[in-house]
Parts: structure tokens; C-alpha cells; sequence
């Protein structure tokens, strides 16, 4: 009798232990804000600019974790290579998606949807100008770990 006591109560104590621990996705429930992008990402762009040809890139994407952006880096647009620094805002939502607007040194500005992913580690980005057709994926450069 007394085992089964016990075993009722190791199994309910269980079951209230399992209730209380936090699920994996707890972190996404927390949600995210400018804060969630600080510090540098190294970022790789590929895509087209319709009527003008491909275009590729590698840059510095640099988030202060206050909603400022600087982008600093290289690219080829149709097989011209250029060196470029933009610098701009960034708004990130509550459910980890966010945008950001920069202009570079010739006075263009480009606008971005973007989505963050691997606990602050990583961007998937998409720009979001008519005639564009550039996806980026940023990861950041030396991510601190929890172990």
C-alpha cells in the first residue's frame, strides 16, 4: 500500500514538474525589439535589379540595439563592384519581423523586410523596393554563447 502511495505521489509530483518547466518556444513568446539586433552581422546578398541585371554583395551589417543601422561592405551590380557604406533606422516588431530603411553615399534609399531568427543569430532579409529582387541572410559575426 505504501508503495502505491508513493508512486502516486512521485507521478503527480512529476506531472506538476512537467506542467511548470517553460515549453522550448517559450523564448518566441517573449517576443523581440530593437534591443533583440546589437552588434555586427555578416551579411551575403544575391538577386536582380529588373532592367539593369544581377546583383551580388557582402557586407557589415551593424545594429546599435537603439533602431540606428550601418551597412558597410561590396557589391556588383551587373558586373560593376563598388564599395558602399548605408546608414539608417531599423524597427523590430514583438514577433521577431522588422524593417529598416537606408540610404547610401550616392543619396539612394533602400527599404527591407526582415525576419530574425536562432535567438537573435541570424536575419533572413528581403528588399523590399519595386524592381528589386535581392534576399539576404545575415548572421552575426560573433555570437555570444549561453552555455
Amino acid at each position: 500500500m505504501k508503495y502505491g502511495k508513493a508512486a502516486k505521489t512521485l507521478t503527480t509530483l512529476a506531472a506538476l514538474a512537467l506542467a511548470l518547466t517553460p515549453a522550448p518556444a517559450a523564448r518566441a513568446e517573449k517576443g523581440c525589439s530593437n534591443a533583440t539586433l546589437k552588434g555586427n552581422y555578416a551579411d551575403q546578398d544575391t538577386g536582380t535589379i529588373v532592367g539593369v541585371g544581377p546583383f551580388a554583395g557582402v557586407n557589415v551589417d551593424s545594429f546599435d540595439g537603439h533602431g540606428k543601422l550601418t551597412i558597410s561592405g561590396i557589391s556588383s551590380l551587373n558586373g560593376s563592384v563598388s564599395p558602399g557604406v548605408s546608414t539608417g533606422t531599423y524597427k523590430v516588431n514583438p514577433d521577431c519581423t522588422g524593417i529598416y530603411t537606408v540610404q547610401d553615399s550616392f543619396g539612394d534609399t533602400f527599404d527591407a523586410f526582415f525576419v530574425i531568427g536562432d535567438d537573435g543569430n541570424e536575419l533572413r532579409i528581403v528588399i523590399t523596393d519595386a524592381g528589386t529582387v535581392i534576399n539576404c541572410v545575415a548572421r552575426k559575426q560573433f555570437p555570444e554563447h549561453h552555455d
